[in-house]
C-alpha cells in the first residue's frame, strides 16, 4: 500500500515559479513509478509528467516539456514537480499517483494505469 499527500501549491503570477512534493508512505515507494495529472475546473484530469521507478527517464505532456520538472528522491520518500514560467492555462488541481504495478519502467500516461492517489493541491497562475 502507497499513501501519497501532495503539498506546495498556491497562488503565483504568470510567469512565477512553484514546486509541488508528493510524499508517500511505505517501505516500497522507490519500486513504484509516479506521475503528476492536473484537473482544471470543468475538465477532465490530464497528464502531465511521470518517472519511472528507478528515477531514470521522465516523460512529459507537450503543453508543460521545457517548463516542468518531474524528479523523486527515493530516500526522502519524495516526488517533486517544478513548474516554471507558469500560464494562466496551468491553473489546475494537482494530482500526484503512484503505478498500481511495481518496478515497471514503461511511461504510464493514462489514470487507469495508476493505482494510488493523493489528495490534490490547489494551483492559480493569475495574468
Amino acid at each position: 500500500q502507497v499513501q501519497l499527500v501532495e503539498s506546495g501549491g498556491g497562488l503565483v503570477q504568470a510567469g512565477g515559479s512553484l514546486r509541488l512534493s508528493c510524499a508517500a508512505s511505505g517501505r516500497t515507494f522507490s519500486s513504484y513509478a509516479m506521475g503528476w495529472f492536473r484537473q482544471a475546473s470543468g475538465k477532465e484530469r490530464e497528464f502531465v509528467a511521470t518517472i519511472v521507478w528507478s528515477g531514470g527517464s521522465t516523460y512529459y505532456a507537450d503543453s508543460v516539456k521545457g517548463r516542468f520538472t518531474i524528479s523523486r528522491d527515493a530516500a526522502k520518500n519524495t516526488v517533486y514537480l517544478q513548474m516554471n514560467s507558469l500560464k494562466p492555462e496551468d491553473t489546475a488541481v494537482y494530482y500526484c499517483a503512484a503505478d498500481s504495478q511495481r518496478y515497471r519502467s514503461v511511461f504510464r500516461v493514462r489514470e487507469s494505469e495508476y493505482g494510488y492517489w493523493g489528495q490534490g493541491t490547489q494551483v492559480t497562475v493569475s495574468s
